[in-house]
């Protein structure tokens, strides 16, 4: 039993760092269990479990913003309205809650109705390899562009996205959940950074944007399981959900100091690099 609660931990350290780094978490998961088996789990619990294990994360952006995700305000000059029920809600909150709830439509429709269909067709390590290298490629791309338009005026905060950018990003969010590999951070912050958002605003946006998107994927996910664990099994969720969230209070904090003064660029070239190796791999080696 110890054993398999070290390859939770190491899970769930992959997890903290790849969630929230653009460089895909799922498609990370995936090549780590490559060399890295849970021996006393079924097949059915892996698949689940590496989407679950995502909740720990979602809980650090939660502990992280709460200030600026939380709804509920005692001070009326914020409210909706200055009195009944509504006075109880934070306006500009809420209207941030609405264009977050308009970008995940997109993932949710198809997720809900396509979720086995994808897995069974792109849940593979040269499906993943493509997408690390495309969307690495994209990333150099669009910070490449970005630099030649110089000083143009970037959108710096959540109040200045439109619920048409809120609907473009969930479009680049689609592309994450039919392809493992391409990073749903990846993709939402390159969807960001092509509609003029500044980096911090597109990467904190994201943030946001995981929680309902992952809360999402994880009850459909514990729902199809069908909440049926073993004693090991249990064990070796909550543990990676709980080294995930631990981590990604450090990552996420990283992630955002970097970007002040950093473009995306590294991510891009590591996911190329990791990709070519993932064939390299898979196609000569194994």
């Amino acid at each position: 039993m110890l054993i398999e609660i070290l390859k939770a931990i190491l899970f769930g350290v992959v997890e903290g760092i790849t969630e929230w780094l653009p460089i895909s978490s799922t498609g990370h998961l995936i090549l780590v269990e490559q060399f890295v088996k849970l021996q006393e789990v079924s097949p059915e619990f892996w698949g689940m479990f590496q989407v679950v294990i995502q909740f720990g994360a979602i809980l650090a952006v939660v502990l992280l913003y709460w200030n600026k995700i939380w709804p509920i305000t005692k001070n009326k000059e914020k409210a909706i309205l200055p009195k009944g029920i509504l006075s109880y809600f934070n306006k500009d909150i809420m209207i941030l809650w609405m264009k977050i709830l308009v970008a995940c439509v997109p993932a949710a429709i198809i997720g809900v109705f396509f979720d086995e269909v994808f897995e069974a067709l792109f849940y593979n390590p040269f499906c993943i390899a493509l997408a690390l290298i495309v969307f690495g490629i994209a990333f150099i791309v669009v910070e490449n562009l970005n630099r030649k338009k110089g000083s143009k005026k970037l959108k710096e905060n959540n109040s200045q996205i439109t619920y048409k950018d809120a609907i473009i990003i969930g479009i680049f969010q689609l592309l994450a959940a039919i392809f493992p590999g391409t990073s749903r951070s990846g993709a939402t912050i390159i969807g960001g950074l092509l509609i003029g958002l500044s980096r911090p605003n597109a990467a904190e946006f994201t943030f946001y944007l995981a929680i309902p998107t992952m809360l999402g994927a994880s009850l459909l996910k514990l729902v199809k399981f069908g909440f049926s664990f073993t004693r090991i099994e249990l064990i070796i969720l909550l543990v990676g959900m709980l080294i995930s969230f631990l981590v990604s209070v450090l990552v996420i904090k990283f992630l955002m100091n970097y970007i002040k003064k950093h473009d995306f660029k590294p991510f891009g070239y590591y996911r190329i690099a990791l990709g070519i190796i993932v064939l390299i791999y898979f196609c000569f080696v194994r």
